[in-house]
């Protein structure tokens, strides 16, 4: 199971609790769109997660972009994943970008609204923010193998099921 975050904003550490440090806790690989804001943060994360991919985001100080790409591309379960925090131009730039990388799946952040677009050319999750969810609820997504492809939901705190979906590999 792969745990997919973003938007955490915090001064201090990675600010997990409920199903969201769950998900990190038994994940095989956890994904960060960004934002962290602080290095403090960014270690925690590297300490609560066995496997992180992240990039860096929109807000994040010099020493975590220093450190981090601003966009990068995974293999996940047959699943090619392209990471951002995000592209101005909305969906249509999300689609472009995950399209020149080939990707099935393009995961971003920066709107802290958890969501799921289907375009012709990949599917576009948004985790939504699980510390700082800005009128939204508190999300992120988890994404299980699953015959060819990946499962995905984007969850509550508490672990509810708030969207569901499936993406299929080109492998």
């Amino acid at each position: 199971m792969f745990a997919v975050l973003s938007d955490t904003h915090s001064r201090t550490g990675h600010e997990l609790a409920g199903a969201a440090h769950d998900a990190v806790d038994g994940a095989d690989a956890v994904l960060h769109a960004g934002d962290f804001t602080t290095a403090a943060a960014l270690d925690a994360f590297h300490d609560a997660a066995d496997r992180l991919h992240a990039v860096h985001g929109n807000r994040d100080v010099d020493a975590v972009r220093e450190r981090l790409p601003e966009a990068r591309t995974v293999d996940l379960a047959g699943v090619r994943v392209a990471l951002t925090h995000r592209r101005r131009g909305g969906p249509t730039a999300l689609a472009m970008f995950g399209r020149e990388r080939g990707a099935d799946l393009v995961v971003s952040g920066h709107t802290h609204r958890p969501t799921v677009t289907e375009t012709e050319h990949c599917t576009l999750l948004n985790p939504g923010s699980h510390a700082d969810p800005r009128g939204n609820p508190a999300s992120h997504a988890v994404l299980t193998p699953d015959a060819g492809g990946l499962a995905g939901e984007i969850r509550d705190r508490e672990g509810s099921v708030l969207d569901s979906f499936r993406v299929e590999g080109r492998n």
